[in-house]
C-alpha cells in the first residue's frame, strides 16, 4: 500500500466510527461486558476523539509530511509488536496508527482488558482494503519482531526491558498528570478541570490526580464545580474504591475533603488512588513550574501556560505517550 491508500483507509476509518452504526454500537456493548471501567459514554468519547483529532485526512498529511514519510511502499518493512495497555479505551491506537502509516507491519498483543474495540476497528480496516490485512495483525505472543513498542506499569516494564532489550524498543511505564493552580480560576475552567480528573474514571496517564495550589486556597468552589461527575457515585466499580478510601479516612481519622464522587486530600504523592485527587500548597509558582517541567513521571501539566483545562484528554496526532517520539522511532528502523 502507497501513503495515500494508508490514509484514505484511515479516513475512511474515521468516518465508520462517526457513524456510529450498529455494527459498532454492538462493538462497544461487548467492550462494556469484557471490562467494567469501559461505559458506553467513555468508551465513544475515546473514538470520537480518535476520529476527529487522529483520522482527519488534513491531520495526517500534516502529520505524515512533517516526517518525510515516502509516498511509496518501504521496501523493506519491518516486523514491529505492539503490547497494547487496557486502562482506558483504545488506549493502544495510537501505535497502530503510528505503525501503519510510516509502512512498517504491525504485530498486535492486544489487552485482554480491551480486545474486543481494536479487533473490531481493525477487522473494519481490512474490510475498507483488504491490503491492511498485509500490514496489521494479533498474536498471543510477541516473537522474532524486528522492533517493540510496549506500555504497561513500571513492573512490567522490567520485563519488557528484559524481553525485548536486545531488539529496538520504545517501552513506557507509569505516568500521570498534575494541574498547577493560581486560585483565579473561573467556575467554567474549574468545570473543565473536572474533565480533566474525571474522564475515564482517572485511570489513564493524562487524567490530572494531583493538584498544586497556592497558601489560602478555597477548595470549596472546586469540589462545586466537580458536582458535574457525580452521577458517578453510581458506578459499583467506582463506589467501591470511593467507600473503602473513605472508610480508611474516617479510621484512622485523617482530615480529607469530598463531594458525593471524590475525595480531596493532602498528599505529596502526584499518583492517587481511584475516587480521589491528590493536593499540595506551593509558595513559589515558578520554582514550582521548574520541578513540574523536570519530573519524568508526569505526562501533562494542566493549567494556565500549559495544557488549558478540560483539554488533558483531548492529545493531538504528534502528542505522544511519555514524551518519547513514535514516529521518528519508526522512521530509525528503516535507515
Amino acid at each position: 500500500m502507497i501513503l495515500q491508500e494508508r490514509i484514505q483507509a484511515l479516513v475512511s476509518l474515521g468516518q465508520y466510527i462517526s457513524e456510529n452504526n450498529e455494527a459498532w454500537q454492538e462493538a462497544v456493548y461487548k467492550a462494556q461486558l469484557q471490562n467494567g471501567w469501559f461505559t458506553e459514554a467513555f468508551i465513544n468519547r475515546a473514538a470520537h476523539q480518535i476520529a476527529h483529532s487522529f483520522l482527519q485526512p488534513g491531520a495526517l498529511e500534516e502529520w505524515t509530511r512533517s516526517y518525510g514519510i515516502s509516498e511509496q511502499a518501504i521496501e523493506n518493512p519491518k516486523n514491529v509488536g505492539i503490547v497494547m495497555a487496557g486502562n482506558i479505551p483504545l488506549v493502544g491506537f495510537h501505535d497502530l496508527l503510528c505503525v501503519f502509516v510510516s509502512g512498517h507491519r504491525a504485530i498486535i498483543k492486544a489487552s485482554s482488558k480491551d480486545d474486543v474495540l481494536i479487533k473490531h476497528l481493525v477487522a473494519q480496516l481490512i474490510h475498507i482494503n483488504p491490503a491492511v490485512a498485509g500490514y496489521i495483525s494479533f498474536a498471543d505472543m510477541l516473537k522474532h519482531c524486528d522492533a517493540y513498542i510496549a506500555t504497561g506499569s513500571n513492573n512490567s516494564a522490567g520485563y519488557f526491558d528484559y524481553y525485548f532489550g536486545k531488539y529496538p524498543n520504545l517501552i513506557r511505564r507509569n505516568r500521570t498528570s498534575v494541574a498547577l493552580l493560581t486560585g483565579k480560576e473561573t467556575v467554567d475552567e474549574l468545570t473543565r478541570l473536572a474533565d480533566d480528573v474525571y474522564l475515564y474514571f482517572g485511570l489513564g496517564c493524562r487524567n490530572v490526580t494531583h493538584i498544586y495550589v497556592p497558601q489560602e486556597y478555597d477548595f470549596i468552589p472546586l469540589l462545586r464545580a466537580f458536582d458535574k461527575y457525580n452521577d458517578l457515585a453510581d458506578h459499583h466499580k467506582y463506589k467501591n474504591n470511593y467507600d473503602y478510601n473513605l472508610a480508611i479516612y474516617i479510621l484512622n481519622k485523617q482530615f480529607y475533603m469530598s463531594n458525593p464522587s471524590l475525595l480531596l486530600v493532602e498528599n505529596e504523592n502526584h499518583f492517587s488512588p481511584i475516587a480521589q485527587l491528590n493536593y499540595s500548597f506551593y509558595t513559589d509558582k515558578a520554582e514550582l513550574a521548574q520541578t513540574l517541567e523536570a519530573d519524568t513521571t508526569i505526562q501533562c501539566i494542566v493549567g494556565d501556560g500549559y495544557i488549558p483545562f478540560g483539554q488533558s484528554q483531548q492529545p493531538g496526532i504528534s502528542n505522544y505517550a511519555d514524551g518519547a517520539d513514535t514516529m521518528e522511532f519508526l522512521k530509525g528502523l528503516s535507515r
